[in-house]
């Protein structure tokens, strides 16, 4: 009681202390003489001023309950917490719900207004070129353009150069897909080596001939293969500009589905194997295949010192409209940045395609002509029906004459004299052949060109950067630097369309199951990295790494190089042929039991609280993983932990960089299990059925599943007993509603289970945030009530099913061509429903034909309980041209604007338009697309990527898998008829404004604070319509993403028999990184063997923007923030967005 007291009083002191200050504030903030520069608006007599203020404490005091209930709970907080730490045991109320009691300890959260001032910046000029404007603005429309079919006709005078000559670089690439129609193998087989291997000795031959490289995952294993003497050569090659290698990447990534940990990824390792290996750091980015472009490309490229890049897949009336307004090149900047820290200089490829025929100039019949590959004999021709012809003394003349028209025609769309011509196509110089019949013909050409002065033009084969280089100093720039008068874009460039209304949106989704084991296989390769480099650094600094598999990092170094494959252009996307899908499956697979090993080894290390007796037997592992996937293409099996008279243990691995509290959920062998912590105080668990169907229990295996608190990058242990603990061992209840139909249903004695034949009533669970309600026919959701608001929130959910066309163009692998809007999706029978309810969470479990939707809902403080977890297991292997698609309609007023986000990394606004097809208002969602107003958001966060879309007002719409029986005429030559057991996983998180009609009492403070510091800026970023080009999650939704997409591992100790002191739980950090930073990866760098770990570890945070406008009081978080500051917590990398 004591201790009560002196908390109250200290809280009341507290409370006084901060009224006269909010007061002494108001007082300055009155008489400040600044502020009525700043265009303050106060009153100038003392009486309104003295009025003034008083009007401004009443309102504070009237909203003065928020502190005292703050005050309450850190004195119910604090005096738990002294009368020792007991566990979360929840109490059953007479209204048949669970109610778990607030944590013993304190969790009080607010945000500093500092943190606000990244998403409230952007004070800076605003970029002439706003994709979100100009997609607004354009009209879209298909004119035929002549010649140049999407363009226009182009005319020049031949006197435009007399002042200046035509500066031309041809660029000779050659595109190698790391697997599309064949697999990664096959191709480097059949035809990437011979590429390279011509390479070398093709430029030797002439030091005027230039060659651009792109894919590292290619050059890499061509580099094992060949010999001394050849690497001696290609090194030359590289030193003396005539080899360069672009971009860096172990890929050509895709920009829609890939995460930005993935993409940061495959660059490192990328750009390490060519530092190490060739003494070469990237200059210049090529981006010439992937369909639609992201700005967090250029923005990681600008990070890793590139300082140009160039794009070609851009909608071809986009590109018609940069053409016609000279802005072809631009510098692209982020749309969060307020100055131009961010910018890189992008060059925009005007034409149709990056082959020779679409690249030369506007018109393909002429410039296929000077594709000499297609010379008559060959075995490939040109479509125009006029072949190209060999370059002679007789034709040089004419010859030149038509290539330098296309070439002047060309520049005209630039605002420099610098002209580039890339000189290539997929998997193009793999025969001298071709090598001598590009480079002899060419340079016949350039030679002639060269030779006449009048008409003042100079050819030559180039490099990307000897291009750019020529326009820096053309322009008086330093290379990276804003050539004058060029313009600044922001914004990105999706949905893609190739032509008509042919939009490249389908592959948001295609191959949903490969997306998914995708982030799966990231989610083990950041925690392998993080547990790794721990374990190794620890080892070593004890004298134990003799005795430690170092030998583990050939496994980090063949996932990371897996996963970087996987984010090829052809592979993430799901467009690539079925027996590529599959091999990209096995790679994925083996990479992931390979990482599983490496956790397992490091958590095992890492827990022994005696580390000399450490021992790595591979054959007997001391852990195992908690599931288990038989082959490539099919669901995770869980293991089931065997419980008899000897205790087992589990330990626990939280991958994230905070303390979590989460519920834990392991299978066990019989309900009647007792869980202990490490220190031996008994846990509240919850045991619910292991069902296998609709109707089936699962007789000798059931769940257990505890709420538990773990420390940040920590394991932590638990044991388990046969036994029972009836004030701790907690069982759910269960009601299936069979909806009429003749089902028998399994029981079980230890799970309280009621059959319901007919009933239809709407039904709801709830926790201490909210009332869920679901549709008793549908068992789908229908509203969500807070529980301090009276009126529900509609939040309901229906599936929808899409066609194809019926014309000859139809959907496929990369375009979304559907017949008209969505239809119901119909079942043949009602839905089986099952709602299962206990005290940590609970559950509705919808069985559909072809889905099987679940709904939990968490009863824990924090980030778990404050939003809905849900599952879409989707089979629809007997479908026909048809794609299963999740709506949920809101009566959020949304406007037309929705959210999505970009490679997890950003968020981009959209708008619905409605002058475009259905189909091009569908974008990617790698992590989350949100609807908002005035009052709410809601925010739907996605475990893989998949395509989204608000086709009305308060709606969102994922589309969930895609069956497909043709090809899409874009070269693939199949459907998709390869579809699995696909299980989707998102979180539903329904969040309110702050800054509605009625602020809150630190809402006011916070919009105080910004109008102190922001004078001018805007503070409300909900409507695109305002010109706002940015917007961002709130740190909730940040956290709540990363809960789902970074899991708990849970790891089963084999052996039985082991003394409990023998673990001990591991905690990294002293404390918890702050709310707003996340650790990307821990990433240990590889020594001059390629096999073993150096003494180096990179590093890179990620401090995140967020939008204080939300409601971020009583969260729960167990973190601070950064407060906006750069916090020196490493000399790792910052990602400051």
């Amino acid at each position: 009681m004591k201790l009560k007291k002196q908390v109250t009083v200290c809280g009341a002191a507290i409370f006084c202390v901060a009224v006269f200050s909010l007061y002494l504030m108001l007082d300055r903030v009155q008489h400040d003489p600044t502020r009525h520069q700043n265009g303050g608006n106060f009153p100038r007599s003392q009486i309104s001023v003295l009025q003034n203020r008083i009007e401004q404490l009443e309102q504070l005091l009237e909203e003065n309950h928020e502190i005292i209930s703050h005050i309450k709970d850190s004195v119910l907080e604090l005096t738990a917490n002294a009368e020792g730490p007991p566990a979360l045991l929840p109490y059953y109320m007479a209204n048949g719900s669970w109610v778990v009691p607030p944590e013993p300890r304190p969790s009080f959260f607010s945000i500093s207004p500092q943190d606000c001032q990244f998403a409230l910046g952007g004070r800076g000029q605003k970029p002439e070129l706003q994709m979100l404007i100009i997609s607004e603005e354009l009209p879209f429309d298909n004119v035929d353009g002549g010649v140049w079919k999407q363009g226009f006709d182009i005319s020049y005078s031949p006197h435009d150069w007399d002042a200046e000559d035509l500066q031309v670089f041809v660029v000779p690439h050659s595109h190698n897909d790391p697997g599309w129609i064949k697999t990664f193998d096959k191709y480097y087989t059949e035809q990437t080596q011979h590429i390279l291997n011509s390479m070398v000795s093709k430029l030797q031959e002439d030091p005027r001939r230039r060659f651009l490289w792109a894919e590292v995952s290619f050059f890499a294993k061509w580099w094992e293969n060949i010999n001394a003497q050849k690497k001696a050569a290609v090194r030359r090659l590289v030193g003396n500009g005539q080899l360069e290698i672009v971009t860096g990447g172990w890929v050509m990534p895709d920009e829609a589905n890939s995460h930005y940990f993935a993409l940061i990824d495959q660059l490192i390792e990328g750009h390490q194997w060519l530092e190490k290996n060739l003494g070469a750091t990237p200059r210049s980015g090529w981006a010439v295949d992937p369909f639609g472009y992201s700005p967090t490309i250029p923005y990681l490229l600008r990070r890793a010192n590139l300082t140009s890049m160039l794009i070609q897949r851009v909608h071809y009336a986009i590109k018609k409209h940069f053409a016609s307004t000279h802005s072809l090149e631009f510098m692209w900047r982020q749309t969060w940045d307020s100055d131009s820290s961010t910018d890189i200089f992008c060059h925009m490829m005007p034409f149709y395609s990056y082959d020779v025929p679409h690249t030369c100039g506007p018109d393909p019949k002429i410039c296929c002509q000077f594709d000499f590959k297609r010379l008559p004999g060959g075995r490939i021709n040109c479509p125009w029906k006029v072949p190209p012809r060999a370059i002679t003394e007789a034709n040089v003349a004419e010859r030149a004459a038509l290539l330098l028209d296309q070439y002047r025609k060309k520049s005209r769309l630039f605002r420099s004299n610098v002209l580039l011509v890339p000189l290539g196509d997929d998997f193009r110089y793999d025969k001298p052949q071709e090598w001598d019949a590009q480079f002899f013909n060419y340079q016949r050409l350039f030679d002639f060109l060269n030779s006449k002065p009048d008409l003042h033009v100079q050819a030559q084969f180039g490099t990307l950067s000897d291009y750019f280089d020529a326009l820096y100093k053309k322009t008086g720039v330093e290379p990276g630097a804003r050539p004058p008068g060029f313009p600044v874009l922001s914004g990105d460039f999706f949905s893609y369309a190739d032509r008509e209304d042919h939009y490249w949106t389908g592959y948001y989704t295609s191959r949903p199951f490969y997306k998914s084991l995708d982030r799966v296989l990231e989610a083990h390769l950041r925690g392998a990295e993080i547990l790794y480099s721990l374990a190794v650094a620890h080892a070593r600094r004890s004298g134990l790494a003799s005795q430690y598999p170092l030998s583990n990092f050939a496994l980090l170094t063949e996932a990371r190089r897996t996963l970087g494959l996987f984010q090829h252009h052809d592979a993430i996307t799901g467009t690539a042929k079925e027996a590529v899908v599959a091999d990209y499956g096995v790679r994925l697979l083996r990479s992931l039991v390979n990482l599983k090993q490496v956790i397992i080894n490091a958590a095992h290390y890492l827990v022994l609280g005696d580390k000399e007796t450490y021992h790595f037997d591979p054959e007997a592992p001391f852990l195992q993983m908690d599931e288990t996937r038989l082959n490539h293409d099919t669901l995770p099996e869980r293991t089931v932990i065997q419980l008899d008279s000897s205790p087992r243990y589990v330990v626990l691995f939280n991958p994230l960089e905070q303390e979590r509290l989460s519920v834990v959920s392991l299978l066990v062998s019989s309900p009647r299990v007792r869980v202990l912590s490490e220190e031996g105080q008994p846990l509240a668990v919850q045991i619910s059925a292991h069902w296998s169907s609709a109707t089936d229990m699962v007789s000798d295996v059931c769940q257990v599943s505890m709420p538990i608190r773990l420390p940040a990058l920590g394991l932590s242990v638990l044991q388990l007993q046969l036994g029972l603990d009836g004030h701790r061992t907690l069982p759910s209840s269960v009601r299936v509603y069979l909806h009429g139909r003749q089902l028998a249903v399994s029981r079980q004695d230890a799970f309280p289970l009621r059959i319901i034949d007919s009933g239809t009533s709407d039904f709801a669970l709830s926790n201490r945030y909210m009332q869920v309600w679901f549709s008793g026919l549908t068992g789908l959701l229908k509203s969500i009530r807070r529980v301090d608001e009276e009126q529900e929130r509609r939040v309901d959910m229906e599936f929808l099913i899409y066609g194809t066309r019926a014309s000859k163009d139809k959907s496929g692998a990369y375009l979304f061509l559907p017949d008209g809007e969505a239809q119901p999706y119909i079942p043949k029978d009602p839905p089986v429903l099952r709602v299962t309810e206990g005290p940590f969470f609970s559950e509705v479990v919808a069985y559909y034909e072809h889905i099987r939707q679940v709904v939990r809902l968490y009863n824990l403080p924090g980030v778990e309980g404050l939003s809905l977890d849900m599952s879409s297991l989707v089979d629809i292997r007997d479908y026909i041209n048809k794609e299963l698609a999740l709506r949920i309609h809101t009566d959020i007023d949304s406007q037309g604007a929705f959210f999505t986000d970009l490679n997890g990394f950003q968020v981009q606004p959209r708008r619905y338009l409605k002058k475009l097809p259905l189909q091009a208002n569908f974008y990617p969602m790698p992590v989350m697309a949100y609807i908002q107003d005035a009052q709410n958001r809601l925010t739907l966060h996605t475990a893989q990527a998949l395509g989204v879309s608000s086709l009305h007002d308060g709606q969102l719409e994922v589309i969930l898998d895609r069956r497909l029986m043709q090809d899409d005429n874009r070269g693939l030559g199949q459907g998709l008829k390869d579809n699995k057991r696909t299980c989707n996983h998102f979180r539903l998180l329904l969040e309110r404004r702050t800054l509605g009609s009625e602020p809150g009492f630190f809402s006011k403070l916070a919009a105080m604070f910004r109008d102190l510091i922001f004078h001018s800026s805007r503070t409300n970023n909900l409507e695109v319509q305002d010109g706002h080009t940015s917007s961002y999650p709130s740190l909730l939704s940040h956290l709540t993403s990363m809960y789902l997409n970074i899991p708990v591992f849970a790891l089963p100790v084999a052996k039985r028999q082991l003394p409990g002191p023998g673990l001990r739980s591991f905690h990294p950090l002293a404390s918890s990184l702050p709310c707003d930073f996340h650790l990307l990866n821990l990433r240990t760098l590889q020594a001059e063997d390629d096999a073993l770990p150096s003494a180096e570890t990179a590093l890179i945070l990620h401090r995140k923007g967020f939008d204080c406008g939300l409601e971020a009081k009583n969260l729960g978080f167990n973190c601070s923030t950064s407060q906006g500051k750069d916090h020196a917590l490493s000399q790792g990398q910052v990602l400051n967005h």
